[in-house]
């Protein structure tokens, strides 16, 4: 298997007794009845410098529509380098920009950057209250239904905060919303070349982009055929654009979605941050729900609502990337997180550090 480092053995490393039996977790989720937890998925954990497994499982397009599967040899099989819609693992990439751009501090007020901002008491929150989630501001407004950019911009310039800043976590798209607008705002340049600039073209992620070209397709896991009562936009089955309904509004560029990835791509994205200890702004920490048994020692990661997550324990130097399109062929088929705890538990087992 492929090593994430350079002076390392080329020899593949050992597999851990137990980890094989992941895949076999996951499985039995893809092909549950009568309705799958996900069409398919790609599982990737690491450690150190080694990829310890790198599987793919099932389909990465089986549905014609939320009601109809697809002659059975026009399913498309899932493999190690499906690209998937991120969703809201977009937000950790937002963080690192910022972490990474020095003109940004984490205890400048939004409004500093941004005055528009600061109207209708907006004026204390500060970087840090969009990272850790404590601006007060509720989780999302219907940018989708905006006509244009700037009525969506008077649309968050309007929004109050629902709780004192500093003094309650809500988790809000809005803060990765606005923290886009600070990091363009201070540097000049859109998000997604601020990305390219400071994360993908640094670590040679090749398969990471927003809005990837139609040549990418044939590579890209479906998610939904989004319509209403269950989605908030009728757009049919969505096959290599933004799952995310206000990020599509946005065209596709977003704080808080629209990132589209491969699980290879996103181990090195975890490599570099256990190399260098972080910024963990941003990320979940400790979280059961989605690490299972590798959360308690300190595990950082993020979920996606298209069925997307990532787990790192630096305690151990070890990662795992598990990206599903959940979502395919429609939102509400799916229920909870039991594959990701599942695999964080037997991930956990398997390196012995439980």
């Amino acid at each position: 298997m492929p090593r994430l480092s350079k002076g390392t053995s080329p020899e593949a490393p050992e597999t851990p007794d137990g980890l094989s039996a992941l895949v076999d977790d996951i499985r039995a989720y893809v092909e549950a009845v009568p309705r799958p937890w996900c069409a398919g998925a790609v599982v990737l954990a690491g450690r150190g410098p080694d990829v310890l497994l790198h599987e793919a499982v099932g389909w990465a397009v089986r549905y014609a529509a939320y009601d109809r599967e697809l002659p059975r040899d026009q399913w498309v099989p899932m493999r190690p380098g499906t690209i998937f819609d991120l969703a809201s693992l977009t937000k950790l990439f937002t963080a690192t920009v910022t972490a990474s751009v020095d003109a940004v501090e984490l205890d400048d007020p939004v409004a500093s950057h941004v005055p528009e901002f600061g109207a209708a008491g907006k004026g204390p929150i500060t970087v840090r209250h969009l990272l850790d989630h404590t601006s007060g501001l509720r989780p999302e407004l219907p940018f989708h239904d905006c006509p244009d950019a700037a009525a969506r911009t008077a649309l968050l310039w309007a929004e109050a905060p629902v709780a004192e800043p500093g003094t309650v976590r809500i988790y809000s798209d809005l803060n990765l919303i606005a923290l886009q607008h600070v990091l363009e705002r201070a540097t000049g340049e859109a998000l997604d070349a601020l990305v390219r600039e400071h994360i993908t073209d640094p670590l040679a992620m090749y398969d990471t982009r927003f809005n990837p070209p139609a040549s990418w397709i044939p590579r890209i896991a479906a998610t939904e055929d989004q319509r209403r009562p269950w989605g908030r936009l009728d757009r049919g089955m969505l096959h290599g654009v933004v799952h995310d309904e206000n990020a599509y509004a946005m065209g596709g560029v977003a704080g808080h979605a629209g990132l589209f990835s491969s699980a290879r791509d996103l181990a090195l994205f975890c490599r570099a941050l256990l190399d260098r200890g972080g910024p963990w702004r941003g990320f979940e920490i400790d979280q059961p729900w989605f690490m299972g048994e590798l959360a308690g020692r300190g595990a950082v990661g993020h979920t996606g609502f298209t069925g997307t997550s990532l787990v790192l324990d630096p305690a151990s130097d070890s990662y795992l990337v598990l990206l599903a399109n959940s979502v395919h062929p429609r939102r509400d088929w799916r229920e909870g997180s039991a594959m990701r705890a599942a695999a964080g538990t037997r991930f956990a087992r398997a390196l012995g550090v439980v």
